[in-house]
C-alpha cells in the first residue's frame, strides 16, 4: 500500500504545482521505480508506454480526432449547425438547444470533447452573443454541451476503456447511445428552464424551400454519422476502419462537394490532427506505465476490498462515482480510465454489474469532469471563443448542467439496464 500512497500523493502534488498531467504521470512512475530500486528506470518506462500503445484499436484515436477538424474546416459542422437551427426555430431559448443538439450530433462523428466545443461553440457561441445571451452564459452552454461529444458514439475514452478492459468497442458505442440522448434531453431541458426569457420562439415564417435548401446542403453532413455507425453495427467494417473511412468521406466532401476547403489547406489540418493526437496517445502511454506500476504493486485489489468493506451496494457505487467524479476536478480523461479501470472492474463483477456498464458509468464521470473546475477543458475552450476573461463566473454558470448530468449518471449507475438494454435488444451481449 506505501506504492499506493506514493504514486497517487506525488501524482496529485505534482498536478498541483501545474505541471502537464502526461509529464505527472511519468514522474510519479519514476519515483516509484525508484524507490524500489528498479534499473534502469527510463527503458521500464518507455517499454511500458510502448506496450500500452500497441494496440490496433487504439489507432480509431487519432482518425477520429482527424476526421473532427476536417468537419470542422470543411464546413460540415456549419451545414449540420444550419440544418438544425430550421428544425428547432419554434423552441424556446432555440440557440441554447440548438448548440446542444448539434453539439450531439458532432460527438456521433468526432468522438472528442474539446473539438466538439470547438466546433459547434464556434458557430453558435457568436449566435447566442448576437440573441442576448451573456458570454458567460453562452460559454457555459457550449462548454456543457460539448461533453456530449465523448459519450454519443463513437467516443474516443470508449475505445480507451474497451482496450483496457477487453470489451468490445461495437457494444461498448451501442451502450452510450441511449445515456447520450439522456443527457442531451437534460441539458435542452435546463437551457429551456433557464434562457425561456432571454431567447423567444421565432415567428419568422419558415418556407418549404427554404427547408429543402437546407436539408439538401447538409445532407452530406447528415449522411455521415450513419456511414460510420450503420457501417460499425452492420458488419461492414471495424471502428477503427470506420474511424479512417470517416476522414476519407470527410476529406472527399469538404474539398469536392462543399469546396470550402482545397488540398493546400489539408497539409495544415493534418498538423493540427497530429498534435491533437500526439497529446492524448502521450498521455496514454505515460498512463499506461502508471497503471502497469499500480497494478504491479497490488494496489487494485486492496483498494478494491476496502469499498467492498462496505457491504452496501448503493453505498458503493455511490462511493464509485464520488471518487471518480473527484479525479475528474484534476485528472484528464485518458489517465482517469487506464487507471481506475483495473480498480473498478473486480468491484462490478462482484455486484454483478456488466463490464460494459462499468465502462459507460466511467466514460459519464470522466465527460462529467471536462466542465468541472479546476481541470474543465471544456470550459476554458469556450470561454476562449466567447473572449471572456471571466473563467469563475463561466463555472457557476455550468453548475445546473452539471446537476442535471449528475442526475443521470445516478440513474444509470443504480440502473444498468438502460445503458445495456440496446446490446441486448440487438443481440451484441447476453
Amino acid at each position: 500500500m506505501t506504492m499506493g500512497v506514493l504514486l497517487f500523493v506525488s501524482l496529485l502534488g505534482i498536478i498541483m504545482l501545474g505541471v502537464p498531467i502526461c509529464f505527472a504521470l511519468g514522474v510519479s512512475v519514476l519515483l516509484g521505480l525508484l524507490t524500489q530500486g528498479i534499473t534502469p528506470q527510463y527503458t521500464l518506462i518507455s517499454q511500458r508506454m510502448v506496450s500500452g500503445l500497441d494496440s490496433f484499436t487504439l489507432m480509431a484515436i487519432p482518425f477520429f480526432i482527424l476526421a473532427g477538424n476536417l468537419m470542422d474546416s470543411g464546413g460540415i459542422s456549419s451545414r449540420l449547425v444550419a440544418f438544425i437551427k430550421i428544425l428547432m426555430r419554434k423552441v424556446p431559448a432555440a440557440s441554447a438547444a440548438i448548440t446542444t443538439v448539434a453539439s450531439a450530433f458532432f460527438g456521433a462523428i468526432s468522438g472528442s470533447s474539446p473539438a466538439t466545443v470547438a466546433a459547434i461553440g464556434g458557430i453558435m457561441i457568436p449566435n447566442m452573443l448576437k440573441e442576448g445571451y451573456e458570454r458567460e452564459d453562452a460559454a457555459a452552454i457550449a462548454g456543457a454541451s460539448g461533453f456530449l461529444g465523448v459519450i454519443i458514439p463513437p467516443s474516443i475514452p470508449m475505445v480507451t476503456y474497451a482496450v483496457v478492459a477487453g470489451v468490445s468497442v461495437s457494444t461498448m458505442f451501442m451502450a452510450g447511445i441511449i445515456p447520450g440522448v439522456l443527457l442531451a434531453m437534460v441539458m435542452v431541458l435546463v437551457s429551456e428552464f433557464k434562457y425561456h426569457k432571454v431567447e423567444k420562439i421565432s415567428q419568422e415564417r419558415l418556407t418549404i424551400k427554404e427547408f429543402w435548401n437546407t436539408f439538401v446542403d447538409a445532407i452530406f453532413a447528415l449522411g455521415m454519422p450513419l456511414i460510420i455507425l450503420g457501417g460499425i453495427y452492420g458488419g461492414v467494417f471495424t471502428p477503427t476502419e470506420a474511424a479512417a473511412v470517416a476522414c476519407v468521406y470527410s476529406l472527399v466532401i469538404a474539398i469536392y462537394v462543399y469546396k470550402d476547403i482545397g488540398w493546400t489547406d489539408v497539409p495544415g489540418i493534418l498538423a493540427k490532427s497530429a498534435k491533437s493526437s500526439a497529446a492524448v496517445l502521450v498521455i496514454i502511454g505515460f498512463a499506461s506505465s502508471f497503471a502497469w506500476l499500480m497494478t504491479s504493486a497490488g494496489v487494485p485489489g486492496i483498494i478494491a476490498q476496502g469499498i467492498l468493506s462496505f457491504t452496501n451496494r448503493f453505498v458503493i457505487f455511490l462511493l464509485i462515482n464520488l471518487f471518480l467524479l473527484f479525479l475528474g476536478c484534476f485528472m484528464e480523461t485518458q489517465s482517469i480510465i487506464l487507471i481506475v479501470t483495473p480498480i473498478l472492474l473486480p468491484i462490478a463483477n462482484s455486484f454483478g454489474m456488466p463490464p460494459i456498464a462499468l465502462g459507460i458509468i466511467i466514460v459519464v464521470n470522466t465527460g462529467i469532469g471536462m466542465i468541472t473546475p479546476p481541470m474543465a477543458p471544456n470550459i476554458y475552450v469556450a470561454n476562449e471563443i466567447a473572449k471572456t476573461n471571466n473563467v469563475g463566473k463561466a463555472s457557476l454558470k455550468v453548475l445546473p448542467y452539471l446537476f442535471a448530468c449528475v442526475l443521470v449518471l445516478l440513474l444509470i449507475t443504480y440502473i444498468p439496464d438502460i445503458q445495456m438494454w440496446l446490446p441486448r435488444a440487438l443481440g451484441m451481449t447476453p
